[in-house]
């Protein structure tokens, strides 16, 4: 998802897409490549013109490029079949996108790289793309924009930033056209008659529809491009007034190009800019911890400016202060089931105890494989503490039938049969 800045025209937006999808083309484990820019016309897609989205689909990775490994020369194929399991032969998909983001290094352009579903879905929940987006709110575009231009500067050499941009929340173009109300009314013309030129001149008036099937397409007329892409041309664009007297736009109107928000946000009744952060390498809140205290020492907020660390950080501080209740709630519940089966505060104590050691195994695989803590790990955790609270649960069944047997044959004399009796029934429930 490329951004750039605002203020781009539609034929050079259509050349970087060009470009872009060029590029991505040339890389062997490409199989289409598709992008847009723009938004269609649905809330669903809150996305400038200025923000692009580009859809890659991969080719298998059976397909993809080999990698050097130490045993791809002398290997024969079943072994490093074999072998590819833990030194994979391929590259990785982050090593994809690591070449691709290299590939895509054009002047003016900042990329982000995500699923497409699940952007569409952070782009709804939070209005941020990317993992960490920082909302800066105030009341002035224009210190919103410096603001965010700071922010964006502060951070670049923070470890994991992949790329970082600011919106320029206030560089849009726009052709203004003011109308010289005594020239109109010199020329018998009104304000209608001069709207009604600039629409079908300019911006295109929409005659009537073209049937393709079950498509509908509109018909639109406006004067052709070499024939309004400059003002010296618009200002030759001609109205013509009741007497068949043709008077060029620029005798009844003056026009010249402004300076203003391509895109007003607005949430919670302040006026807000975004500052899009793709990371790579590390999880999203030890990022956000350096990021912050960066932030903190460099970035000066005036009175009446305040941050919001959004994208999947926010969902992260969300549900972590959901766990902060449901955990301990968990907890006592799986502690009251426990009693309610027992019927011994000290046996359920006991089960509980073996719980979180249930936890070591799991800590250690997430370490080995290199992940990252997230909230599908400890939605994960809840859920094997209490598989772990069951299997307790049978494990003292099994350990009090085999006390109790040996109790009723009078062979529990000594702390040697106590010992016995406990190994007998862990064995049987083991087996």
């Amino acid at each position: 998802m490329p951004t750039t800045l605002p203020g781009i025209s539609v034929t050079e937006a259509r050349n970087l897409l060009l470009a872009q999808d060029r590029i991505l083309k040339t890389f062997p484990e490409v199989h289409t490549v598709f992008g847009k820019a723009g938004r269609a016309e649905t809330s669903t897609d809150p996305a400038p013109f200025s923000m692009m989205e580009t859809t890659i689909h991969l080719k298998p990775k059976e397909e993809w490029r080999e990698k050097k490994r130490w045993y791809s020369s002398w290997a024969p194929a079943p072994l490093k079949s074999l072998l590819g399991h833990f030194w994979p032969g391929r590259i990785s998909y982050d090593e994809l996108i690591a070449l691709m983001d290299d590939a895509l290094q054009i002047p003016g352009n900042t990329n982000a790289w995500t699923m497409p579903i699940k952007g569409r879905i952070d782009m709804l929940t939070t209005g941020v793309r990317t993992p960490i987006g920082i909302k800066v709110f105030g009341g002035d575009l224009t210190e919103i924009q410096r603001i965010g231009s700071e922010i964006e500067g502060a951070l670049k050499g923070v470890k994991g930033t992949r790329s970082i941009f600011a919106e320029r929340v206030g560089g849009g173009y726009y052709v203004d056209l003011i109308p010289k109300r005594e020239k109109l009314a010199r020329y018998g013309l009104s304000i209608d008659d001069l709207q009604m030129v600039i629409m079908s001149a300019v911006g295109g008036e929409n005659i009537s529809t073209t049937i393709e099937g079950r498509e509908r397409y509109s018909i639109n007329v406006r004067y052709p491009r070499d024939l309004r892409q400059e003002l010296p041309q618009l200002e030759r664009v001609l109205l013509t007034t009741m007497d068949g007297v043709q008077v060029p736009i620029k005798e009844v109107a003056d026009i010249s190009l402004a300076y203003g928000p391509a895109m007003i946000r607005d949430e919670n009744g302040m006026l807000a800019g975004y500052v899009y952060v793709d990371i790579t390498g590390r999880d999203v809140g030890s990022y956000v911890m350096d990021a912050k205290k960066i932030v903190k020492e460099m970035v000066k907020l005036p009175t009446g400016y305040s941050l919001v660390w959004s994208g999947q950080y926010e969902n992260m501080e969300r549900v972590t202060e959901r766990l902060k209740v449901v955990l301990p709630v968990t907890i006592l519940l799986i502690f009251v089931l426990l009693y309610m089966n027992t019927k011994s505060a000290f046996k359920a104590i006991v089960v509980m105890l073996a719980v979180p050691f249930s936890a070591v195994g799991a800590v250690w695989l997430m370490w080995a494989l290199g992940y990252h803590i997230s909230i599908a790990g400890w939605v994960g955790m809840i859920a094997l503490m209490g598989l772990d609270a069951e299997t307790g649960v049978f494990m003292l069944l099994f350990l009090d039938l085999s006390y109790d047997d040996y109790k009723r044959k009078g062979i529990l004399n000594t702390f040697a049969d106590l010992k016995e009796a406990i190994v007998h029934g862990a064995v049987k429930r083991i087996r």
